[in-house]
This record gives C-alpha cells, structure tokens and sequence, in this order.
C-alpha cells in the first residue's frame, strides 16, 4: 500500500520543510510515501469562500485515481490516539487498499463534492493549525504510526 498526503500550496517555511522532509525520508524505510502539493488559487480576493472551495476541490478531485481510499484530515473528523491511527492503518494495509490519500484543504475547508469523495474523515487536532504544520505533524504521526506497528522504541505510552 502508498500512503499520500494531498494538500493545496507549497511549504514556504523553510524549516517546517526541513523537519517534513526528515520524516519523509524516514518513512521510505517503512512504506510508499508521497507528498502532492497543489498549486495555490491565484487572485482570490475576487472569490467567495465557496468558489474558492469549489475551485480547490476541482483540483483536489482531478488528482484523485480511481480507487484511492481518501481520509481527509478535518476539524470535524474522528480523532485517533497515535495507537489508533496506527492500527487503522495497519488494517487498510492488510485490506489490500492499493493507495490511501489524505488530504489537507484550503483555507477553508473543502467543497461539498469533496466530502461526498471522502472515504473518511480525521482530525488532528481539535486546535487549529497553519496547514504547513499539519503536514509536519501528520507525517510525524505515519512515522510514529510505522513504529508502533514494527515495535519500535520510538512511541512511548
């Protein structure tokens, strides 16, 4: 199974990239890991905040293959202690599931096709975060969610 994090816009911050990357690389070691960045919407001051969720599901959609099973990551999701979200991994990899995509929105949120798309829905936190720093935490959290699954000493309960 690939493991993909989805999200719209680049990490500007240099050193969340850094940090992200670190992990990325950690993960080869464990499973396919892919991190696709959407371009941002350009000139959206012009734009409601549903065209632009609308404009950013278009995209979010278009880079969806058929057959993905797609979590997206949402304030209003399920929340996983790190255990949880281990397992529930380690149960779509015994699924057969060939590649599940998380995603990360935009600014504010996703459009209605996108939720009626999702397969599932997850929440990091119940604080908000800059979406440069989910991406950090979530990919620390499939890190953390590969040692636990090997028994690594990494997790400590």
């Amino acid at each position: 199974m690939k493991i993909a994090l989805l999200c719209i816009g680049r990490t500007r911050d240099q050193l969340l990239e850094k940090a992200i990357q670190r992990y990325v690389d950690r993960l080869t070691h464990y499973v396919g890991f892919s991190i696709q960045a959407l371009p941002d919407l350009k000139s959206t001051a012009r734009l409601s905040e549903a065209q632009q969720k609308e404009r950013e599901g278009a995209m979010i959609l278009g880079a969806l293959q058929p057959g993905d099973h797609v979590v997206l990551l949402d304030e209003r999701g399920k929340d996983l202690t790190s255990r949880q979200f281990s397992a529930e991994i380690e149960r779509r990899m015994n699924s057969g599931l060939k590649r599940v995509v998380y995603i990360v929105g935009g600014p504010y949120g996703f459009s209605e096709e996108v939720y009626r798309r999702a397969d599932s829905m997850m929440s990091l936190s119940r604080m908000t975060f800059s979406h440069e720093m989910v991406r950090l935490f979530f990919v620390e959290q499939v890190y953390r969610a590969m040692t636990i699954m090997r028994g690594e000493p990494y997790h400590h309960d």
